[in-house]
C-alpha cells in the first residue's frame, strides 16, 4: 500500500496553512484472514471452497498431535476429499534438519498445499516447506532478506497460541548449528490464507499463555518504536494490539476457557504480527535469541525475560512513543510529561508481567551468571534486529541488560 496524501490542518488560518506531505509507505500483509470460533472443525469446507488442490501437508508438533488438537481439522479435511499427510516433528527453535525432513515428507506425499497448524515454530517450518517442496534453491542461499527465489505451493496458517504472529509475517527463524538462530525474510513467506480459531488456544497452560501473550506485546511495542520502518499503519495496528493484549492477558491466564479473552488475545497477536512484519522488532528479540539458542528457553519466555531491561534502556530515546502507548492504554496522567508517562508505562508492563505468573529472572529459567558474557557476544550477531532499536546497543550494553535481567 502506498500513500502520498497531502493534508492540512483545518483549524489553521488560510494565510498560515502549510501543506504536509506524508512520506511514501509500503505496507504488506496476507491477502485473507478469517476469524471464526470452531473454524478448525470445518476446515475442509473452508479450503474446498477456495482451492481445487487436495493433497495437503499439515505441519505441527508432536505434543499437539498426541493431545488430539488436530483431530477436528483432520476429520473435516478428509470429509471434504483432501488427502492428509501430517508432519509432527517440529520442536522449539527448529533446526535445519527438522525442516529438511519436513520437505522430504512433503515431496514423498506429492503435496500441493501446506497448512501450518501450531505455534510459531510450526508455522515457520510450514512457510519454508511450502517453498522448498517445489524449489531447487539451497536453503543456505535463503538466509537474510529477500533472498528466496521462485514460487511456492499454497500456504495456510492456523495458530494455536496467541503470541508469535508468525501467521501473518514473512519471516521464518531456523536454528543453524548448535546455538545460532537465523532469519529468512521474503515476500513468498506470507500465507495465502490465515485462519484464527481461538478455540484451538483453549487449554493452553497459564505459563505458556503468559509467555506467548507477553511475546505478542513485545512485538507491538518494538514495532511502535522501530527505528527505520515505523509508519502510521503499523502504529495503528500496534496500538490496538497492545490494547487488546494488555486488557486480556490476565483474564486468559486466570481462566483458560474464557472465550472472549482467548479471542481477543489471538486477534491482538495477529495485529501485532502485521505491525512488526512491516516495522521490524529490535533489541528485545536480539537479546532473546541467544537465550533460546544456548538454554532452549521458549521464544515467548525469552522475550518476556528481556522486555523490562530493554524498556528502561530505551526510555529516554523512546519517551515520546512510550508516552503515546501509555495514552492508548489509559495509563498515567493525561497531562503528564513524556518522562512521567513513560515511567508509568514501564511500571504497568512490569506489573502485568509479574501478575501473569511468567518467570521474571534469567536465573529462574536456568541461565547461569557465567554465561552472560557469552550471550552478550552472541547477541551482537543479530544486527538485522539491533539496527531497528531506538538506541544503539554495544556489547557492553548487552551484557548490562543481561545482568539486569539475571
Amino acid at each position: 500500500m502506498r500513500t502520498g496524501l497531502t493534508t492540512a490542518q483545518p483549524t489553521t488560518p488560510k494565510s498560515k496553512r502549510m501543506a504536509q506531505f506524508q512520506q511514501p509507505v509500503r505496507f504488506d500483509t496476507v491477502p485473507s484472514i478469517l476469524q471464526e470460533w470452531g473454524a478448525a472443525r470445518r476446515l475442509g469446507e473452508i479450503l474446498a471452497a477456495w482451492t481445487e488442490r487436495r493433497s495437503v501437508l499439515v505441519v505441527t508438533d508432536g505434543g499437539l498431535h498426541k493431545a488430539g488438537v488436530l483431530e477436528g481439522a483432520k476429520a473435516s479435511l478428509a470429509a471434504a476429499g483432501f488427502r492428509v499427510t501430517v508432519f509432527d516433528e517440529v520442536v522449539a527453535d527448529p533446526p535445519e534438519a527438522v525442516l529438511l525432513r519436513c520437505v522430504e515428507h512433503a515431496r514423498a506425499a506429492r503435496v500441493d498445499l501446506v497448512i501450518g497448524l501450531g505455534g510459531g515454530s510450526s508455522m515457520d517450518i510450514a512457510k519454508l516447506a511450502a517453498v522448498l517442496v517445489v524449489s531447487g534453491q539451497p536453503l543456505a542461499e535463503m538466509y537474510g532478506i529477500g533472498n528466496v527465489k521462485g514460487a511456492r505451493v499454497p500456504l495456510v496458517q492456523m495458530p494455536t497460541t496467541a503470541g508469535t504472529g508468525s501467521e501473518v509475517t514473512n519471516i521464518s527463524i531456523v536454528s543453524v548449528g548448535e546455538t545460532t538462530k537465523m532469519g529468512i525474510v521474503a515476500p513468498q513467506l506470507y500465507a495465502d490464507r490465515v485462519i484464527l480459531d481461538a478455540e484451538l488456544t483453549v487449554g493452553l497452560p497459564r505459563q505458556h499463555t503468559a509467555a506467548t501473550g507477553i511475546d505478542a506485546m513485545v512485538h507491538a511495542i518494538e514495532a511502535y518504536t522501530s527505528k527505520h520502518k515505523k509508519n502510521a499503519i503499523s502504529d495503528a495496528l500496534a496500538r490496538e494490539a497492545l490494547r487488546l493484549l494488555s486488557a486480556n492477558l490476565l483474564p486468559a491466564c486466570e481462566n483458560g476457557n474464557d472465550r472472549g479473552a482467548r479471542e481477543a488475545m489471538l486477534l491482538g497477536a495477529t495485529l501485532a504480527g502485521q505491525a512488526f512484519a512491516n516495522a521490524p522488532v529490535a533489541a528485545v528479540h536480539a537479546l532473546a535469541y541467544p537465550l533460546g539458542g544456548h538454554f532452549h528457553i521458549p521464544h515467548g519466555l525469552s522475550n518476556a525475560l528481556m522486555l523490562g531491561p530493554v524498556l528502561r534502556f530505551n526510555a529516554a530515546a523512546a519517551a515520546a512513543q512510550y508516552a503515546e502507548l501509555a495514552g492508548a492504554l489509559g495509563i498515567g496522567q493525561a497531562d503528564g510529561d513524556d518522562e512521567a508517562r513513560t515511567a508509568a508505562f514501564i511500571g504497568f508492563m512490569e506489573d502485568l508481567m509479574d501478575r501473569s505468573g511468567a518467570p521474571r529472572r534469567l536465573r529462574d529459567a536456568g541461565v547461569t551468571r557465567e554465561s552472560l558474557a557469552m550471550l552478550a557476544a552472541d547477541a551482537m550477531q543479530q544486527q538485522r534486529l539491533l539496527q531497528n532499536n531506538p538506541v544503539e546497543v554495544q556489547q557492553a550494553d548487552a551484557l548490562r541488560l543481561y545482568e539486569q535481567a539475571y
